[in-house]
């Protein structure tokens, strides 16, 4: 109730207004007096009014931001976050020097100059020390931002350590998906053309290489049946035409990959997992970031970090966390606080979902975590991990040295 009666308090005032303009206009109108005619005692009231406006435009921003300031990002979780926020708050500073002086001018310059009919105004055409002035002063102030600007870029994008953990970030509409990987450290390829129902990421190996030209000689043999067994209009025909050449083309890529010699047994040990991942305190974590459909931004704000997710390529940022989750709950005194991974780049109807909580831990914990995740290719019973299997084979050199 009281929102309604502060609307209809906002609008019978603009009402009121807008009548007393008309009231002021109609006036004018009987008296032929023309709109460019001001008294000096207008000008002096609206030099006063001016004043009392910069007044309330300097009050209104303070009291914003002192009143907002709490529902800003907590402080930053990562090494590169610090350097970050320094760079922004130097921005800042210029930016509130430069909008409290200008708007300061700006309404002191409209009330001390107003019209006067005893003073004549200066006509100056050129000033060589005034263009000096305000083109190499901005000129600096830019060239600082610039250098400052560039390198902090230049140290956030550095290269990570060679223990950093290794995750892969893949975006579709509308969710995400995380890949980490395994015991060998390596992550296996992947490629769109061998993306199913159960390898949504296109991930390559062996058997999945079996598997999508199994199914796309059965899509392309139900394909060509359907063109000699049914009756259809030329248009549908050319569209099964164009489906058989188009999966034609998509075996004969995937049937490089089972003809080459590479191993693909590397992406036996990855671990996918959606909805949830972890990743340990204090040690660099590599992202690389890829797309199955448009664009869209991993963007990890408490981190400080933003990468745009571009289909058909990858790309790569990475970061160390310094806070854990519980740590940043107490700062925050909030028990339901979680890091997030964002879409910040507006991809579809469902964007706003487009989330994926973030579980910074210790490196025990995280370990943890990881050995209870199932990985890409279950081994089979008796093989056990690569570890285990050196340790058998060093095991029994021993024995038969003996």
């Amino acid at each position: 109730m009281e929102k309604l009666l502060l609307v209809l308090v906002v609008v019978l005032a603009i009402i009121g207004i807008a009548q007393i303009v008309r009231v002021y206009r109609l006036s004018s109108e009987l008296s032929n007096k023309k709109e460019e005619d001001f008294s000096p005692t207008a000008n002096r009231i609206n030099g006063n009014l001016l004043l009392i406006f910069m007044i309330a435009l300097f009050a209104t921003f303070i009291w914003q931001m002192v009143e907002y300031w709490d529902v800003l990002l907590p402080v930053a979780a990562s090494e590169h976050g610090v350097e970050v926020d320094q760079l922004l708050n130097f921005n800042w500073a210029i930016l509130f020097i430069v909008f409290f002086a200008v708007n300061f001018l700006l309404f002191f310059f409209a009330k001390k100059y107003a019209h006067d009919p005893k003073r004549k105004a200066l006509y100056l055409a050129h000033n060589n020390k005034l263009e000096l002035i305000w083109t190499v002063i901005p000129s600096i102030v830019l060239a600082v931002i610039i250098i400052y600007g560039l390198r902090t870029w230049n140290q956030i994008m550095d290269e990570p350590a060679d223990d950093a953990v290794v995750v892969e970030l893949y975006s579709k509409q509308f969710d995400w998906t995380a890949r980490y990987t395994g015991e060998d450290g390596k992550l296996g390829e992947s490629n769109f053309t061998l993306i199913t129902g159960q390898n949504p990421l296109g991930v390559i190996t062996d058997e999945g290489v079996d598997e999508k030209i199994v199914e796309l000689n059965e899509d392309i043999e139900k394909t060509r049946t359907t063109i000699e067994t049914e009756i259809l209009p030329d248009s549908r025909v050319e569209e099964l035409e164009d489906r058989i050449g188009m999966r034609t083309r998509q075996r004969s890529r995937v049937m490089n990959y089972k003809e080459s010699d590479r191993d693909f047994s590397v992406a036996h040990d990855d671990v996918i997992v959606k909805g949830e991942m972890h990743i340990p305190v204090n040690r660099d974590v590599s992202f690389q970031i890829r797309s199955s459909d448009v664009i869209h931004s991993a963007f990890m704000p408490h981190f400080r970090a933003q990468m745009n997710a571009v289909p058909g390529m990858t790309t790569k940022f990475s970061f160390k966390p310094t806070i854990t989750t519980d740590s940043m709950r107490t700062v925050l005194e909030d028990e339901e606080f979680n890091y997030i991974l964002l879409c910040n780049k507006v991809c579809g109807s469902a964007h706003y979902n487009m989330q994926m909580n973030i579980v910074v831990e210790s490196e025990e914990k995280y370990q943890e975590w990881l050995s209870q995740q199932k990985t890409f290719v279950e081994p089979e019973e008796g093989e056990g991990t690569a570890e285990a299997k050196s340790g058998e084979n060093e095991e029994e050199r021993i024995i038969a040295v003996q």
